[in-house]
């Protein structure tokens, strides 16, 4: 109802936007190294952004090489192993929580993450071998993992990044395990942001994705991922794709509803169409 005046009046700039939750402030990125120097030291380790576990820039930061984000973030991306097969992986927060592809996991239950941690200017191996499903998204191929037995450890993790301001033509690349070889890094561009592909928009790039790149992220220059790498088209060149980080968000705020249970291997959850109205002359069932 139109009263005819303003009760309240609230200035744009003050309204907080609830859909995505509070940010957490971004990691701070190191200077960049002079030329000769030490190993830029890894990005500070993040934390939860509230129920949503992930936390991303408040704004666009600068951009930074490949070889200075890659040796920044590169102990936050990991790989992924089951009993039939591996794929790759990343941390969205310091508490162990990763992000993969549902079909890296999809019918498995006994799930390692091997990790490469940054002690005394090196890189020491660990693989941990109590890793939790937390939830499940097979529609978006996406799935919530948890280390059990971090021992207190805090992990590095990435930003979650955007795809309103990444542009066609954008560079970006992807870090993951193709073919088993962990730790291996690609470059390309950003071909398309909105390529349908049985129903769904996808990012294209021209990144090279193999297998064992499933679940890992697609970052752009700042740092930041921008998407989830999930397939390429066989036997081809610079066509592969990934799931938009918005999908990630979006599965994270609502992972209640993809849940994983034991008792029910088709988790996440199922939920059934409801029943439809009968109409006049439709048989009703016996009681």
């Amino acid at each position: 109802m139109d009263l005819g005046y303003t009760v309240v009046l609230v200035p744009k700039g003050e309204v907080i936007d609830r859909g995505e939750g509070a940010a957490a402030p971004a990691p701070v990125m190191p200077a960049p190294s002079p030329a000769g120097a030490s190993t830029p030291t890894p990005a500070p380790a993040a934390v939860p952004n509230g129920t949503d576990l992930y936390f991303a820039a408040d704004a666009p930061g600068p951009e930074f090489s490949v070889r200075e984000l890659v040796t920044r973030l590169g102990e936050a991306v990991v790989q992924v192993r089951t009993p039939s097969g591996l794929g790759s992986g990343f941390f969205i927060n310091d508490a162990g929580y990763l992000i993969t592809n549902f079909h890296v996991i999809e019918g498995e239950t006994q799930i390692s993450v091997e990790v490469y941690h940054r002690e005394s200017d090196q890189l020491e191996r660990r693989s941990y071998k109590e890793v939790r499903i937390i939830a499940m998204n097979k529609f978006r191929d996406l799935a919530l993992l948890k280390v059990e037995d971090g021992g207190g450890r805090k992990f590095v993790a990435v930003p979650l990044g955007q795809t309103d301001s990444l542009a066609v033509g954008e560079r970006v690349f992807a870090i993951g395990s193709p073919l088993g070889l962990e730790r291996t890094v690609t470059e390309g561009i950003i071909s398309t942001k909105t390529r349908e592909m049985r129903g769904d928009l996808y990012l294209q790039t021209t990144a090279p994705i193999n297998q064992g790149n499933s679940g890992g992220p697609l970052f752009n220059l700042r740092g930041e991922v921008v998407g989830v790498t999930n397939m390429k088209i066989t036997f081809s060149e610079g066509l592969g794709f990934a799931i938009p980080v918005e999908e990630v968000r979006n599965f994270l705020k609502r992972r209640d509803a993809f849940a994983f249970d034991n008792n029910n291997p088709s988790s996440g959850y199922r939920y059934l169409e409801p029943p439809r109205r009968l109409k006049a002359g439709d048989a009703r069932p016996e009681t």
